[in-house]
């Protein structure tokens, strides 16, 4: 369990890795929009071949927990956009939204390590690539209002909040009865999957242009690859 809220840890620093980038060296948007359609492309493979193996998509609760997954993305992410309109606590919404997006990851892996053992190479590496644009361009945003020194704690907040969804996703695998995992999958599959298609993939299209389809192709294949190696 312990081991789960590592790898995740691991994974969610290159958030800080982001971060440290976007604090030294102004990175072109263009830059950013490439490293995040490789992200995307990566993300999809994993959900893919990782979250929704082909051998359960008969079971209808696979896909209720995935609808609800999406459900809840979706939901929480309304009340972000609508908290950003208003005008306040910017700083706080761009922090939970990188948890929206690192919670459901963190949980897939570990419910990857409570099922099969071992941290799966394929899904890490995706979540340790989209991980990098977030906090690239979300800290250059952040910079222009808040001390570098404050914007390394929100980061850090965010990895430490990763590293136990990991070990809640590695109990409720471990512990329910009757579940193996692959329900907890689901639910997160359906909200990595809004995730990419609400803000992931559309701001990397903005940032990169049409160039960023090829991008998202490749990440797919790189990352579809690396789950053979799992």
């Amino acid at each position: 369990m312990i081991g789960a809220g590592a790898w995740a840890m691991l994974a969610a620093a290159s958030l800080l890795l982001g971060a440290v980038v976007a604090l030294t060296v102004r990175v072109p948007p263009k830059v950013v929009g490439n490293v995040m359609g490789f992200g995307a492309g990566a993300l999809v493979a994993a959900l893919a071949y990782e979250l929704i193996p082909t051998g359960h998509v008969s079971d209808w609760l696979i896909w209720v927990n995935f609808g609800i997954g999406a459900l809840v993305f979706y939901g929480l992410d309304s009340l972000l956009e609508r908290r950003s309109a208003t005008g306040g606590g910017a700083g706080v919404s761009i922090a939970l939204g990188a948890l929206l997006d690192g919670v459901p990851e963190s949980i897939v892996l570990g419910v990857g390590m409570a099922v099969g053992g071992t941290v799966s190479i394929g899904f890490f590496v995706a979540v340790l690539v989209s991980n990098v644009p977030e906090s690239l361009s979300s800290t250059a945003d952040l910079r222009r209002t808040h001390s570098a020194a404050w914007i390394y704690r929100l980061w850090a907040a965010i990895v430490v909040c990763s590293g136990l969804a990991a070990v809640l996703g590695y109990a409720l695998a471990s512990h329910l009865s009757n579940v193996d995992g692959r329900y907890v999958q689901a639910l997160a599959a359906g909200s990595v999957l809004t995730m990419l298609a609400d803000s992931m993939m559309p701001e990397a299209f903005s940032r990169g242009g049409r160039p960023i389809a090829l991008l998202t192709a490749l990440g797919f294949a790189v990352a579809a690859y690396l789950t053979t190696l799992d």
